[in-house]
């Protein structure tokens, strides 16, 4: 079986294992099959998608197009949605995409342990283990890595600089292009309930990740069932580059997972709804526009 890049048909988001098995369905970022009576189990890619000075590709198709591109390189963006909604998957679908085209990507768990999110990364579909193997993915736990937040004997402010100098390092050390922080709230709390420590935390990481110059970061944010508000401290939104929105909608009896652009700073967005799906083995999937299921 041979395989090769189809720029007719942009790659679905997924890593698995090639199997020589001809009757298996292959669903894989980077190559497709075109042939079933060729060498068994061969790999030949073509063509790798050119990079993009400009943009880093979000891995979902129509996303990247209404963004006029991807997100804008060494930006910050803001995912905001309730519970269950995608957040976290988006934000895989993200750096999974961006390591199988050169671009590392490094995951800070905050909420859940890394060992817990890998198991439900395999669930779906998508076996990262190589890229991780190769450098090309860090996944990150808040709990043991920042374990002085969680220490009661340590329950004073943390400095910032000591987290934010602590992800750059990571950062630094598999030369990552991508970020997510997921979510961000927790992190900036830093064993305080201080508001405004978080407000000036949150405003110190972003402007120090930007002056890198070369990360492209997503932090999530979890709406409250019923809110108006896009995070928890009101100030992300606002050092954001972006804003996508995620959220579950009743239509005439049937729940749909929708997604809009709120905020995209330097792009005429038009601010439509759009229906997605995901799908195992590629991910978010957007569908069309909401009123067409209306």
């Amino acid at each position: 079986m041979r395989f090769i890049s189809d720029p007719n048909n942009p790659p679905c988001i997924g890593v698995q294992a090639i199997s020589p098995s001809i009757n298996q369905q292959v669903s894989n970022p980077v190559v497709q099959a075109v042939s079933e009576d060729q060498d068994l189990g061969a790999v030949v890619i073509r063509e790798k998608p050119r990079y993009d000075r400009v943009y880093a590709k979000t891995g979902i198709e129509l996303l990247d197009k209404l963004l006029g591109g991807g997100f804008l390189r060494g930006k910050t963006y803001l995912v905001a949605g309730e519970t269950g909604c995608g957040k976290t998957i988006f934000s895989l679908q993200f750096l999974v995409y961006g390591a199988l085209n050169g671009e590392p990507g490094v995951y800070l768990a905050i909420d859940e342990p890394t060992e817990h999110l890998l198991r439900g990364i395999k669930r779906l579909g998508w076996d990262v283990t190589e890229l991780i193997e190769d450098g090309k993915l860090l996944f990150l736990d808040m709990r043991t890595h920042f374990s002085k937040i969680y220490m009661k004997e340590e329950r004073k402010k943390i400095e910032p600089r000591f987290i934010i100098e602590s992800i750059i390092n990571n950062i630094r050390k598999i030369k990552a292009k991508r970020l997510v922080i997921d979510p961000v709230a927790p992190l900036m709390y830093g064993g305080s309930t201080d508001v405004l420590y978080a407000r000036e935390f949150l405003r110190e990481m972003v402007f120090s990740l930007e002056k890198l110059r070369t990360v492209t970061t997503i932090m999530t944010s979890e709406i409250p069932s019923g809110s108006n508000k896009l995070s928890r401290f009101g100030v992300e939104e606002f050092l954001a580059s972006g804003i996508i929105v995620l959220s579950l909608n009743e239509i005439r009896g049937r729940i749909l997972r929708v997604m809009y652009i709120r905020k995209a700073r330097w792009a005429p967005v038009h601010p439509c709804k759009y229906v997605f799906e995901i799908v195992p083995g590629k991910g978010i999937v957007l569908k069309g526009p909401l009123e067409n299921y209306v």
